[in-house]
């Protein structure tokens, strides 16, 4: 009778009981649960995404433990667990490419982490839209304290997509022109602040809308020199523009269809285009001549990709990272305009994320 009343005491508090049969010893280790949203299947229903418990594994010689703090929600997301992304996880898989979170508890073997860091992850694919995780060492990098916590969970995907873009591709210096579309997007506001502070004017092309006037004037306050909507571009050109400034050597294109045919035409000789992203879902609209008579070269750029090739060189990481950073503390970089979602309200945020042109969400845990 009192075995039975530890036993049922140990597994009410969490706590097993384990074997040691290298050593003959008992030993008492506590389990871990967490809350993830998880789904089993892929589908455009939000509703395929649920809340649900989720053991922890045990924390081995060279993992950590981590309580997840914030986690966005970005498109990339939605495309995964609709099964569209070029990256599927396993199923059942939990959600969630990005975010940041602290560690509690480090293995044995661990050198690089200490608990109270906060880390972010490295490769996509992690999960993170849970309030806590086991991982190896060496799938997370420490991001600073001293940055908010909405800078630090959005970070290392967006900025650095625009930072890698600003400097792999052409050899820019101050007074050098860049051109681009989906401006007001995450990554394009990044590409305004960071330009911006390397002493590059930004030519920034949007789509009309409603709330036109109001959007120039924020991106403006970014830092970006013009902002054009596409039929202005289509109609008018971009002429007394180039009275002012260079033509660009270095164009961004994250729309593809009409949008990324502008970006392309207006490139200067031997300049280059480097596609990310697709929102319009439609084929790039390429002029021959730009091809024939200006030499434009196009190129792609996945930071996932990237990523993973400098996976094992921490130092390059790293040095991104810091540079991101110290633009955040510096001022010259903001936290994108973000709704914190309690992580009970999920479906608030996915909901919001599959409809266009909304504010990124950022789920809080």
């Amino acid at each position: 009778m009192l075995i039975r009343s530890l036993l049922h005491r140990a597994i009410h508090e969490g706590t097993i009981l384990l074997r040691n049969h290298q050593k003959c010893s008992t030993v008492w280790r506590k389990t871990h649960h967490c809350s993830a949203l998880i789904y089993r299947e892929h589908s455009h229903d939000i509703q395929t995404v649920r809340m649900e418990p989720l053991l922890l594994p045990p924390v081995g010689d060279r993992s950590v433990r981590l309580h997840m703090l914030a986690a966005p929600v970005n498109p990339a997301d939605m495309n995964m667990i609709q099964g569209s992304y070029p990256i599927l996880c396993p199923l059942p898989a939990v959600g969630g490419n990005e975010g940041v979170g602290e560690v509690i508890e480090v293995g044995s073997d661990v050198t690089s982490l200490r608990p109270g860091d906060w880390v972010v992850p490295i490769d996509a694919g992690f999960g993170t839209w849970r309030t806590g995780a086991v991982c190896e060492e060496e799938e997370v990098i420490t991001v600073p304290k001293d940055i908010s916590l909405l800078g630090a969970a959005t970070i290392f995907v967006n900025p650095c997509t625009a930072y890698r873009m600003l400097h792999d591709f052409q050899t820019l210096t101050p007074g050098c022109t860049v051109i681009q579309n989906a401006s007001n997007s995450a990554v394009g506001q990044a590409v305004i602040q960071i330009a911006a502070a390397l002493g590059l004017k930004t030519i920034n092309i949007i789509r009309d809308r409603p709330n036109c006037a109001e959007l120039i004037d924020e991106l403006q306050s970014l830092g970006a020199d013009y902002v054009v909507t596409e039929e202005e571009v289509m109609s008018t050109g971009l002429h007394r523009v180039f009275e002012e400034v260079p033509k660009p050597k270095l164009g961004l294109n994250c729309v593809g269809g009409l949008s990324g045919g502008l970006v392309f035409s207006n490139l200067d000789y031997g300049g280059t285009m480097v596609t990310y992203g697709g929102m319009a879902k439609r084929p790039l609209q390429i002029p021959a001549k730009s091809f024939i008579f200006h030499n434009v070269t196009l190129k792609g750029f996945w930071l996932t990709q990237w990523k993973r090739k400098h996976k094992e060189d921490k130092a390059q990481l790293n040095a991104m990272l810091n540079a991101v950073c110290d633009l955040m503390r510096g001022g010259q970089l903001s936290a994108p305009h973000c709704v914190q979602t309690p992580f009970h309200q999920y479906t608030h945020a996915l909901q919001a994320t599959v409809q266009s042109h909304g504010r990124k969400h950022v789920l809080i845990m």
